[in-house]
């Protein structure tokens, strides 16, 4: 876990090093590492699909097209404050007497055009008269009745913008790649653009598995039932960084049910996320379903805690994400995998989803085993206190966490004040 890290401790970088793991599948049998499991989702997480939508459903969606400007700004010359349209040539007294002859507003300009001795009431953003060579600001004249007096020669700024002088028809005036923020929403409409061409949202479809599961809120409360609570939070983490949430249904623990169910949820998803069914167990059946359509598995465990039942795959050109069914692992991994994936499926790029920070340790933190670790913590200034509870089942610490901690394998322990890998949550 090598990182460069400036006094403050908030170095960023991915946490796919600079030897990234090629997209080839995990060795079967084989637990693949974190990092090597990151490599596995980067390589699938390129955005495929556009469409162009209106500029005002555009806000933070990526741009597959540059922004060309359909017209120059200005489109004419005008007048960067409220003022008098004069000519130098009238401008050679201490005091220069001139006839006002008309007005110049935005959007109705003069129509005239300016000759000796005459002046046109200008205001920001209005056309300047032909003939003009200036806008003198009007806190620098005396106005009586229909002639203005204006001070000495010509000189200072002109308060004039030129036509063309912002940008001119077929100016770049943003890149593709990029997120429409407020500014660029600006720039586009300046474009006079009703539409622009984006990145499509990724179609994310998010399937709790499980028997002892029913709906929030709903049937008697038993012992023994579960309200399904996953899939709330992994569907918010997809929309979040970038996916639109198609569907959300819960199905039982039954293997012609699941697969019957598969091939429709392929078809209607980019990305399906099987809550639950992940492990080893006689009902873990969330890889099963999908098997006769042609799954082909990237990685089925990875060598981390919590979570070692993540898989990853893809059938009928969809990427298949199976996430373990405690809520907990279910979120870090979700967090850890699922969000590169639609970051780079949006266009945002996955390693946007992926920037890691140094923090200081606020409290110790025991020597971690085998496996890489992953642990709950809340900021605490510029420090990280890891909650107490690392129960993969805990949903109250999972409502309080804010950044999840690395820790590699074998690592000894943390006194506080130790700096750790921390990815914001």
């Amino acid at each position: 876990m090598n990182a460069t890290a400036d006094g403050l401790g908030t170095a960023r970088r991915a946490i796919v090093r600079s030897h990234p793991t090629p997209a080839a599948p995990a060795s079967p049998g084989r637990m693949a590492t974190v990092d090597e499991a990151l490599g596995l989702v980067i390589a699938s997480a390129s955005a495929r699909k556009t469409e162009r939508v209106r500029l005002e459903d555009a806000g933070g969606r990526v741009l597959a097209a540059p922004v060309i400007a359909r017209r120059c700004a200005p489109g004419c010359d005008v007048s960067a404050m409220d003022g008098y349209a004069v000519r130098d040539a009238d401008l050679a007294a201490d005091w220069n007497s001139l006839r006002v002859v008309g007005a110049s507003y935005a959007g109705q300009g003069f129509e005239g055009r300016l000759g000796p001795g005459m002046a046109v009431r200008t205001f920001t953003g209005a056309p300047t008269p032909r003939g003009a060579d200036r806008v003198v600001v009007q806190e620098d004249v005396r106005r009586i009745g229909e002639r203005v007096f204006v001070p000495g020669a010509a000189a200072g700024k002109r308060h004039i913008r030129r036509a063309g002088s912002d940008f001119r028809s077929g100016d770049v005036l943003v890149e593709g790649g990029v997120a429409l923020t407020a500014q660029r929403l600006v720039a586009a409409a300046a474009a006079d653009l009703a539409t622009v061409e984006v990145v499509a949202r990724p179609r994310v479809l998010v399937v709790a598995t499980g028997d002892e599961l029913r709906s929030p809120g709903e049937g008697p409360i038993a012992p023994e039932s579960i309200p399904e609570s996953v899939s709330f939070g992994v569907a918010e983490l997809a929309r979040v960084y970038g996916a639109e949430v198609t569907i959300r249904r819960r199905l039982p623990d039954d293997l012609d049910q699941l697969q019957a169910a598969a091939h429709g949820l392929i078809e209607a998803a980019d990305v399906v996320v099987v809550v639950g069914g992940a492990s080893v167990g006689e009902r873990d059946y969330s890889r099963a379903m999908f098997e006769p359509l042609g799954l082909s598995t990237l990685f089925s465990r990875v060598a981390m805690r919590p979570g070692k039942p993540v898989w990853f795959g893809q059938a009928g050109g969809a990427n298949i994400v199976g996430l373990p069914g405690n809520p907990t692992a279910a979120l870090v991994t979700a967090r850890l995998f699922l969000a590169p994936l639609i970051a780079g499926l949006a266009g945002r790029g996955a390693q946007s989803a992926l920037i890691w920070r140094r923090r200081a340790l606020a409290e110790g933190l025991e020597a971690t085993q085998q496996w890489e670790c992953f642990v709950g913590g809340q900021l605490a200034g510029d420090a990280v206190r890891p909650c107490a509870n690392r129960d993969s089942s805990a949903q109250k610490t999972l409502a309080a966490v804010e950044v999840l901690i690395r820790r590699g394998p074998q690592e000894a322990s943390a006194a506080p004040g130790a700096f750790v890998e921390t990815l914001d949550f």
